[in-house]
């Protein structure tokens, strides 16, 4: 195996950063930097069914703080014709933690403001986004269940990779 193509931050982080100390040396990509580069090569893109969408992009925290990675998803966001990019207020090296890396979606939460319910509130008082993506698995079963939580009928969620045909 030389390559390694993963969908989640956390494994992508382990696979690139801790491998190497026991002996694994692999090329590893995540798959928005695969998919951007194909977007840029014209090899994949958007349906038209995007167009007039309000998008925003949730940084997972193991994607951008820990590894840089935050051009990419949104380079596969703006390349969707007809369709409005809004930043997050809190993002980048500044955005909330969804609460999955800290061990928060195998909680029963009774106590506070859940991290996902806060994250969430961040999202749509800096955004009127209607499609949520992100590139997580864990970030995006996080802000799903906030969203159902919060019966917001007309807020999407999804990966990046599901923007693309």
């Amino acid at each position: 195996i030389k390559k390694i193509i993963t969908t989640c931050p956390h494994c992508y982080n382990t696979i690139k950063n801790e491998y190497p100390q026991f002996g694994g040396h692999y090329d590893v990509i995540h798959h928005t930097e695969l998919l951007s580069k194909l977007v840029k090569q014209g090899k994949i893109k958007a349906g038209d069914s995007l167009k007039g969408k309000t998008i925003t992009y949730h940084d997972s925290c193991y994607l951008g703080r820990y590894n840089k990675i935050y051009n990419q998803p949104r380079e596969i966001i703006n390349s969707i014709d007809g369709i409005e990019f809004k930043e997050i207020n809190l993002s980048h090296d500044t955005g909330r933690c969804c609460g999955a890396g800290g061990g928060r979606m195998w909680m029963e939460e009774n106590i506070g403001t859940r991290i996902n319910h806060k994250r969430l509130e961040d999202i749509t008082t800096s955004t009127d986004a209607e499609i949520i993506a992100t590139a997580c698995p864990f970030c995006l079963t996080m802000l799903s269940d906030a969203v159902k939580d919060k019966s917001l009928e007309g807020v999407k969620t999804c990966d990046v990779a599901e923007l693309l045909e």
